[in-house]
Order: structure tokens, then C-alpha cells, then sequence
């Protein structure tokens, strides 16, 4: 059955969503968000286009961009360039995100401001910590000094800094498009990785992948005995449900 074809906006504006491929972790440390957003600065100069938010979360990312043409190819050089640098890196293979990235087309300019209230405010929902104090977003572009994205509009649009500081700290609802509701997980993620890391002597929790089938089966029940749910795993090591599921 053909795809549906990506629908276009008027304005070529795009809140665009890319997801680690069976929610898998995208950013195992600090400098893989560096060399993602330094991927993110060279397709910006390869491509016409702007970019007026971003947010790195640990297994998906969201992109704000006016680009009048080849979305999908800027998306997929960044994403393919990546993939490369993941899989080498951490001694992995296969895909390393979802085959099709999101995109919702921005109508106005109104959406676009909750757009990039909502993008900015994800660290917080998702309790991370306050959007002030998340790194891997544009949000310390906008108060500062503007690297990647282009700001200018946005901050015409509110009055200035200041104004978009009371925008960021006013109650906004969830936009409206492609995100999906969180879920809460048994236990933090970032303690279900630290108990990963010691029961496989790694850094890194999808070197699970990376084992024989016995030696992996055996490592997922003792890390299900543990209290690690079956979502976590398939988010933390890569390794479909299905899989994890079948191992008893």
C-alpha cells in the first residue's frame, strides 16, 4: 500500500518529530546532542531554510523549520548522517530511527507561538527540570545569543525577550498535532540505566544487541527481575517488545 503523501502548509512552516525506532534512546551522553545539533547546523547551510525551535530529548526530537522545499531531504540527511555516527559509535547495526518522521504544517501565526511554547516545555513535562535549565534546547538561543535557529521573527512576534519570557512562563496547553501524551514509566529511566550499565558491565544499555541470543535472553530476565519494565527495555537497548516479551 503506497504512503500517504506529507501535507504540505501554505506557510512551508513544519513542526517535524523524528522518534528512536522502538522508542529507543537517541542521545547516550552529552556529545552526541552536540553532534546532532552541529549535523543540524550544516544541512541549515546546504538547504534553504530557517529554524525557529528544537528540543533534544533522549528518544526523540523536535524540529520547528520553514523550509519551502525538500523537507524530507533535509530531515533524512540529518537523521541518516546520525544513524552512521550512532551505530558506529556504540557497535550497533540497523535503523536507529523510525523509517518516517512526523510533520504537522504550521497555519498561522498564532499556532506557530503555542508551537514553539509547547516544544520548549517538554523538558518540564516530562519531568526533567525546569525549561530554564534544559541545555539541548532553543530555548537558550532565545534568551541569549542565537546560534542555529532564527530567532527574529518569533521575538518580533512577542515583543522581545521579555515577551517571550512571559509567553514561555504563561499556562499553555499541549499544542495540537503530532505529539504524543507522555507515559510514566515504572521507575525513572535514568535509574533503570544505571541498573542496566552495572548488570552488563557497559556504558552503554544497547550493547544488549550486540550479544547472543542466550547471553542477551538471560541479561533481559535478570534485569526484568529487577523491576525493569518491557517498555524501558525496548526504549533503553533497542530491542523490539515483541522480542523482550517472548523471553520468559
Amino acid at each position: 500500500m503506497p504512503r500517504r503523501a506529507r501535507k504540505r502548509g501554505a506557510l512551508d512552516i513544519y513542526h517535524v518529530i523524528c522518534r528512536g525506532i522502538g522508542k529507543q534512546i537517541l542521545f547516550e551522553e552529552e556529545a552526541d546532542c552536540r553532534y546532532y545539533l552541529e549535523l543540524l547546523q550544516q544541512a541549515k547551510e546546504s538547504f534553504p531554510c530557517e529554524i525557529y525551535a528544537y528540543c533534544l530529548m533522549e528518544n526523540h526530537i523536535h524540529l520547528l523549520l520553514y523550509i519551502p522545499r525538500d523537507l524530507d531531504r533535509f530531515v533524512k540527511s540529518v537523521s541518516g548522517r546520525y544513524a552512521m555516527y550512532f551505530n558506529r559509535k556504540y557497535d550497533r547495526c540497523g535503523h536507529v530511527f523510525q523509517d518516517r518522521f512526523r510533520s504537522e504544517p504550521i497555519e498561522n501565526g498564532g499556532y506557530l507561538l503555542s508551537v514553539v511554547r509547547y516544544i520548549h516545555n517538554n523538558p518540564e513535562a516530562a519531568g526533567i527540570c525546569p525549561r530554564e535549565q534544559y541545555p539541548w534546547s532553543s530555548w537558550q538561543e532565545y534568551v541569549g545569543t542565537a546560534v542555529l535557529i532564527d530567532a527574529g521573527n518569533v521575538l518580533a512576534a512577542l515583543g522581545g525577550r521579555e515577551g517571550f519570557l512571559a509567553f514561555g512562563r504563561a499556562d499553555g496547553s499541549p499544542a495540537p498535532g503530532p505529539a504524543d501524551p507522555p507515559s510514566g514509566p515504572r521507575m525513572p529511566d535514568h535509574e533503570a540505566r544505571r541498573i542496566m550499565q552495572e548488570v552488563l558491565c557497559a556504558e552503554s544499555p544497547t550493547r544488549l544487541q550486540s550479544l547472543k541470543k542466550a547471553e542477551r535472553d538471560e541479561f533481559i530476565r535478570i534485569l526484568r527481575k529487577r523491576g525493569i519494565s518491557v517498555r524501558q527495555l525496548e526504549r533503553l537497548s533497542g530491542i523490539s517488545r515483541g522480542i523482550i516479551q517472548e523471553i520468559k
